[in-house]
């Protein structure tokens, strides 16, 4: 089979809206219109659109090759197989890993899951010595931030849970800044002798602003604990080198970077992911099974039980192609921008309160913004914002916690893409203005 993949040739100049016009020519559903306008999308926070390279991609799979990978001797097998691993190996370099650091997953949730589970299995005795340092147990700490998605937060409280270790929080700071040195809920004060894991996100899905990865793999490095980064809102959106960031696991979805849903990975180092006990069992993940006992597979196979997720993740590296070939530097500039005019034109609405710290010197923020207009419950602007065909997320966003830390219990999210103009941003901060007289509270 022969992929479709881009044509564009790579380009180093700045993104602007004649070029952003361009790039959505490629996205079919970027045409439509919504409740008689046309359609502008400001939920790629939440799950992107697609080119439509990605989609003929998998369309071609099923249409030519279709087989199970790793498991015949036949044309059609062998071709797949090496899609299959070709894929891997594209996704490996677009996040700055090694081929056998990257495990095909369901999406970023089954990744972390994953992971707490193995964990739990460790501190059974699975995996003897070798997995020795992933056992927890009472009076071992799991860290975690008060910003977290519920996917980076509840399975490390099951983890705790079943382990008997105790769960740990750094807080934020007013502005919506994790805390890294003063107060006693402090980075620098809560990971101690006894953390054993640091769990945090690398963009906050709520706040939108870029954190401090180096200090605080630095603090976790320092007592020996391992660290897991949420990239869900960074690999979609920024240059993402995870050996250059020194983590030791790493999590994102398909889903919010142009690729299909039902595809996500799993990174993490080699020699951590050789010696962490697997979760799903069964076929395919493994060398040789007795009745009694079986044993298993190096990673990544080891953590790939059953009929693999092919087309999503030959697709996921079309999108992966898609994205190099337009410039990761481009479109986090492009979309720094687009935020920094969100966030200036929200905040210049009376009655609108923006979560998260302001883009300036000390902060970087991603293309996305939550707001909370005085007087209108969330879901009424979003459907207010509907109505004009303008789509943008409503609720908590699976972050209660960050949402109780500002006394509030849901807010409207708009969040931008590579395919997002200004035009777009401007009409989005002119219906929220225009909500405040329909509501009546201006």
């Amino acid at each position: 089979m022969n992929a479709p993949t881009s044509t564009r040739e790579p380009d180093t100049r700045a993104l602007d809206d004649a070029a952003v016009a361009r790039i959505r020519a490629d996205f079919p559903i970027l045409a439509r219109e919504v409740n008689g306008h046309p359609l502008v999308y400001l939920d790629s926070g939440a799950t992107s659109q697609k080119p439509q390279s990605v989609i003929d991609v998998e369309r071609a799979y099923y249409d030519t090759v279709n087989a199970a990978v790793h498991r015949g001797a036949h044309t059609l097998a062998g071709e797949a197989t090496e899609l299959f691993e070709n894929a891997r190996a594209t996704v490996a370099r677009f996040v700055g890993a090694a081929d056998d650091e990257i495990v095909w997953t369901s999406n970023a949730t089954e990744g972390l899951n994953l992971l707490a589970y193995s964990m739990s299995n460790a501190s059974l005795g699975r995996g003897g010595e070798d997995a020795a340092r992933f056992r927890l147990g009472p009076g071992d700490e799991i860290v975690v931030t008060e910003l977290e998605h519920h996917a980076n937060l509840v399975p490390w409280q099951e983890l705790a849970f079943r382990t008997g270790a105790t769960l740990r929080v750094i807080g934020l700071d007013d502005e919506g800044r994790i805390r890294l040195d003063e107060g006693p809920d402090a980075a620098a004060n809560v990971i101690g002798a006894r953390t054993r894991l640091v769990a945090f996100t690398h963009v906050s899905n709520v706040l939108g602003a870029v954190n401090p990865v180096e200090r605080l793999v630095d603090l976790a490095h320092a007592v020996g604990a391992l660290v897991v980064l949420d990239a869900c809102q960074s690999a979609p959106h920024l240059p993402l080198d995870l050996h250059a960031l020194d983590v030791d696991f790493a999590v994102f979805s398909g889903h919010k970077m142009l690729a299909p849903t039902g595809i996500g990975v799993l990174y993490g180092r080699s020699e951590l992911l050789n010696a962490l006990p697997p979760f799903l069992t069964g076929g395919s993940m493994i060398t040789t099974v007795g009745l009694t006992e079986s044993e298993f597979l190096p990673a990544p196979m080891r953590f790939e039980a059953g009929t693999q997720r092919v087309s999503q993740a030959i697709a996921l590296a079309t999108a992966c192609d898609y994205l190099d070939a337009i410039g990761m530097h481009r479109i986090e500039a492009w979309e720094a921008a687009l935020g920094q005019r969100l966030y200036e034109g929200l905040a210049g609405i009376p009655g609108v309160r923006i979560l998260g710290p302001a883009p300036d010197a000390r902060t970087e923020r991603v293309g996305l913004a939550s707001f909370v207009v005085d007087g209108i419950h969330s879901h009424d602007v979003g459907q207010f914002l509907d109505d004009r065909g303008i789509a943008v997320r409503v609720g908590h966003h699976c972050a209660q916690p960050v949402h109780r830390r500002y006394g509030i219990t849901a807010t409207t999210r708009a969040s931008a893409y590579l395919y997002t103009t200004t035009a777009e941003v401007d009409a989005a901060i002119e219906a929220v203005a225009d909500s405040r007289s329909f509501f009546r509270v201006a």
